[in-house]
């Protein structure tokens, strides 16, 4: 599918024969034109181009330069990065100063020497890439809430602004999704975010055995049974101030969620063989990979516990379904595990192909443990297909049928871009050599389609 190229250059000049060399001179550049201040702004709005060269002297009144400072004004009012670069002649050489000093990029004598024009524009759009990246990377940068989540799956995006939305408050979350999400980095996620000055605790109710759960959670008092040698505070106490995260909480057993229960209307505790009530200041999140509804009608889940816990819901989706995802944290987790062994690994096409296609049914977990050995097993610094164990499929995720021509365009543009930012490891410029387009236009490709660029 082509995409329309974003002009680089914006000339602005009446004057058809210096238009004509102004023009042969960027040759090299996509330049779109424009004769006046009405032309240059229908233009700049169409599709804003990083860098414009104008004369001051512009129609309706040439012999001022009132045109010119107003055109001036006028982009930089619509896109303060974008870079000025005035064409004056020696008479307007004080303008032009002034013109610098309002915020224009650089000016240019008349007549012009190409080199130095095409110096100048390069130099000029080079500018404007660093600061627009640096600009994204700085909007970008991770809240504490997405510090440990690498992700640009735009419904993964969603879940990660939810996160940050609720982290604040001091309801209790419920994490459901498939086990190897990343449930629990979400929730270290929410306690960091809350800024609360206590720990966060985790304990697996499904890992721990039931005759054991409850004095982990809620601790004992010294000769409440055998072995009660002295006083030991639980999970929920240790967590004071801080978060409690409950894993694996439709592995409860009964008589704990009725004791959980109680906990979450009092917020109060009592020790195991102790008759005195300690108030607790926790937040509570939870998760699970198990459908609580059908728990609920199976009578293995108390429903009231349910919506005690479910106050705010993230459904958090496997990695089969994040467009992107799986190659994007294959590049990080063979980075990490080459920096352990001193060596800089690189995935081969085919192994990209296969990680790309493969279904993780374990999810991020999975794909974690797949690249470990796989860096371990690799000859050399590329890892290829056979070291991953993985068959080669290609990925065929194939845009939902419609009849909307924009819909499906935005959709194939989409997933063309999220795919050659994973491939090329978030690097620009090489995910724009494979998309065959121009960095500032796949810029604007990720501006239009809300494509977030590597954390």
């Amino acid at each position: 599918m082509s995409v329309a190229k974003r002009p680089q250059v914006l000339i602005v000049e009446d004057d058809l024969s210096l238009q004509k060399q102004i023009k042969w001179s960027l040759d090299r550049f996509e330049t779109a034109i424009a004769q006046d201040r009405v032309g240059a702004l229908a233009q700049f709005r169409r599709a804003a181009a990083p860098v414009v060269t104008m004369d001051l002297g512009l129609p309706p009144d040439a012999d001022s330069v009132s045109e010119g400072f107003a055109l001036l004004e006028a982009l930089l009012g619509m896109d303060p990065a974008v870079k000025v670069i005035v064409l004056s002649g020696q008479s307007d050489r004080a303008n032009a100063c002034r013109a610098v000093e309002l915020g224009a990029y650089d000016f240019l004598a008349k007549p012009l020497e190409a080199d130095l024009l095409n110096m100048t524009v390069e130099r000029a759009l080079r500018v404007y890439e660093l600061q627009a990246e640096n600009t994204r990377l700085r909007a970008l940068a991770p809240s504490e809430a997405l510090a440990g989540l690498i992700t640009r799956d735009e419904v993964m995006l969603k879940v990660c602004r939810t996160i940050e939305k609720v982290a604040r408050s001091n309801a209790t979350v419920m994490l459901l999704g498939e086990s190897g999400t990343g449930k629990e980095v979400l929730a270290q996620g929410v306690h960091l975010a809350s800024r609360r000055g206590g720990k966060f605790v985790a304990i697996n109710c499904a890992a721990i055995p039931e005759t054991l759960l409850e004095s982990e959670l809620f601790g004992y008092e010294k000769g409440a049974f055998t072995g009660a040698a002295k006083t030991t505070p639980g999970r929920i106490e240790t967590a004071d101030g801080g978060t409690l995260f409950l894993d694996e909480i439709g592995d409860l057993p009964g008589p704990l969620q009725a004791k959980l229960l109680r906990f979450l209307q009092e917020r109060k505790i009592e020790r195991i063989g102790g008759r005195q009530e300690i108030p607790i200041d926790v937040r509570v999140v939870c998760a699970t990979h198990q459908d609580l509804s059908a728990l609920i009608k199976e009578s293995r889940f108390r429903e009231d516990l349910y919506y005690r816990l479910a106050e705010i819901v993230v459904e958090i989706p496997p990695l089969r379904e994040r467009r992107g995802d799986a190659v994007l944290l294959a590049h990080a987790f063979l980075k990490r595990s080459g920096d352990e062994q001193r060596v800089n690994l690189r995935f081969t096409e085919s192994a990209l192909r296969a990680i790309e296609g493969h279904e993780w049914p374990g999810n991020v977990r999975q794909l974690l443990n797949v690249v470990k050995r796989a860096a371990i097993m690799a000859d050399g610094s590329r890892v290829d297909r056979g070291d991953l164990g993985l068959p080669a499929t290609e990925a065929g995720g194939t845009p939902e049928q419609s009849f909307d021509l924009r819909s499906v365009r935005d959709a194939a543009e989409r997933a063309a871009v999220v795919r050659a930012l994973a491939h090329a490891d978030g690097n620009i410029v090489k995910a724009a050599e494979l998309l065959g387009v121009s960095r500032p236009t796949l810029y604007d490709l990720m501006n239009r389609l809300a494509i977030r660029a590597e954390r």
